[in-house]
């Protein structure tokens, strides 16, 4: 085994397009899927007399990023030519940044390892800077077509430091890593539609030297598992050659997920081959010390931080330390009916997924039957619609009011499914519905008596089973009568109703 010779050494380059209405030096739109090439002008194509003008809202961004990353922000960075020539660089250079960057530092932590000691991979560097055009390999027989909409949208690249020993540490870090930018509100980070793309540098060495062996880069990865599969070929492919007396070169890879390997694309650049200089057209960008500390005052709260929140808010966990790092706290023993840590991590996966449990929870004032009915039907609907929660038919409000109708009696758990699909494709509150559609809960003995007679004579086999001692079938005679009733008898009287006919 390749494992037991050889360790894998992971550095990962994570390129960010940044949520902004306009590119990084010029107006022209951001949108995605717009007709190829419209969104262009003489700043983004590169032509004679152009000046490129730096977007403000992109160094607000970008600025937040390296700060919800607990990155450095350096006062003064300096833009850079980095010069290349590919179809899709119009200008045959790209401005980005060099040796004084944005930001430096930082960590992303992905948990705990087998020690359970907190696993933390550095940030060497956060930089800016604008993104090239697109390559078309399929839209023309024989041809590559290209579409620079997207030369000019302003990124920001994030480099790990070679902490990353494990292709599952490259997928927990880059997933957690997507988390912390949804959260901070900076970017889409789809990977579907390119504002997310991963680069990952790969060399392996013999188990327990110090030196770096020999790196690769691969790309054109098109999700984390992608990523995780490509590092598990390259790091076979380099022990293999390793194993038979070759030398890794160092070169730029493509990975093939149809074929689950790499494939060579050129061989890999180093800075000089870029001959780096400063923008010209691009003064120093100078960050004011209250400026950058406003915007660390201001950041949004980030998921770990969450997570502890609503563990004390709504959580029942064990007894012990949850939370690492800085966010550890100790956590009594309750009896209860609390969210597990497990379900309180599920519910932050997205800060709009957990910005709709917490107005549900608030609203309602049972956080369990929150967490159960977003994770369950309503995202059930989503999932099944394609629709995002967001904007989601049913408010928060809307879905409180329909929890308070089960808890209060005055509809069953069955009818308020009913009542709940009806929302979703109406948009009216429950109360509403449920009158609308005769499924308030009836709790009168008589009627409910009359729908047991019917169900027992129906069901004569189940009955008289039940009848003559059978008590596991109670609760299938309930179901028969919950059915019979459309959801509107208390299922308490029917229990207690079906309890004096057994005996």
């Amino acid at each position: 085994m390749s494992r037991e010779r050889y360790e894998m050494v992971v550095g990962l380059e994570v390129h960010v397009q940044l949520k902004t209405r306009t590119k990084a030096f010029c107006g022209c739109s951001t949108d995605f899927g717009a007709p190829p090439n419209v969104n262009t002008c003489p700043v983004c194509l590169g032509l004679p007399g152009a000046l490129p003008v730096l977007n403000e809202r992109a160094v607000e961004l970008a600025t937040r990023a390296a700060l919800g990353l607990g990155c450095r922000v350096n006062p003064v960075s300096i833009f850079a030519r980095k010069n290349y020539f590919y179809p899709d660089l119009p200008k045959g250079y790209q401005i980005s940044q060099f040796d004084q960057p944005l930001a430096t530092g930082g960590s992303v932590a992905i948990g705990k390892n087998e020690t359970g000691a907190d696993v933390q991979i550095g940030i060497t560097r956060l930089h800016m800077e604008e993104d090239a055009g697109k390559s078309i390999h399929d839209r023309y027989p024989g041809a590559t077509a290209i579409d620079l909409n997207r030369a000019g949208v302003p990124l920001i690249e994030i480099v790990s430091e070679p902490d990353i020993r494990t292709s599952a540490d490259a997928g927990a870090y880059l997933r957690t890593l997507k988390q912390i930018l949804q959260y901070l509100d900076v970017s889409d980070v789809s990977m579907e539609e390119g504002s997310l793309r991963v680069d990952a540098n790969i060399s392996v060495r013999p188990l327990g030297q110090a030196k770096l062996g020999t790196k690769t880069e691969v790309k054109n990865m098109n999700s984390f598992s992608a990523v995780e599969r490509a590092l598990e070929a390259e790091f076979e492919r380099q022990c293999a050659l390793l194993d038979s007396g070759g030398r890794v070169e160092q070169q730029t890879l493509l990975w093939d997920g149809a074929r689950e390997t790499v494939r060579p694309s050129r061989t890999k650049e180093g800075s000089h081959d870029y001959r780096y200089f400063p923008e010209p057209d691009l003064r120093p960008l100078m960050l004011d010390e209250k400026w950058v500390g406003d915007a660390r005052n201001h950041l949004p709260e980030l998921p770990e931080a969450r997570k502890m929140r609503l563990i004390q808010q709504y959580g029942i966990p064990a007894a012990g330390i949850t939370g690492t790092g800085s966010m550890a706290i100790p956590v009594p023993s309750i009896a209860g009916t609390g969210l597990s840590p497990t379900e309180v991590e599920q519910l932050t996966a997205t800060p709009a997924l957990a910005e709709y449990f917490e107005a549900v929870a608030r609203a309602s004032g049972d956080g369990k039957a929150a967490y159960n009915w977003v994770m369950g039907e309503v995202l059930a609907v989503l999932h099944a619609s394609g629709g995002d929660i967001a904007h989601f038919r049913v408010r928060p409000a809307d879905l409180a009011q329909l929890l308070n109708l089960v808890r209060d009696g005055t509809i069953s758990h069955t009818a308020a499914k009913r009542v709940f699909a009806l929302m979703v494709e109406t948009g009216k509150q429950p109360a509403q519905v449920a009158a609308d559609e005769g499924l308030l809960q009836v709790g009168d003995e008589g009627a409910i008596a009359t729908w047991v007679d019917e169900v027992l004579r129906e069901h004569p086999e189940e009955a008289t089973r039940y009848l003559a001692g059978e008590k596991k079938l109670q609760g299938v005679l309930v179901g028969f009568v919950m059915k019979k009733s459309k959801g509107r008898a208390d299922p308490k009287r029917v229990n207690q109703l079906l309890s004096a006919r057994g005996g």
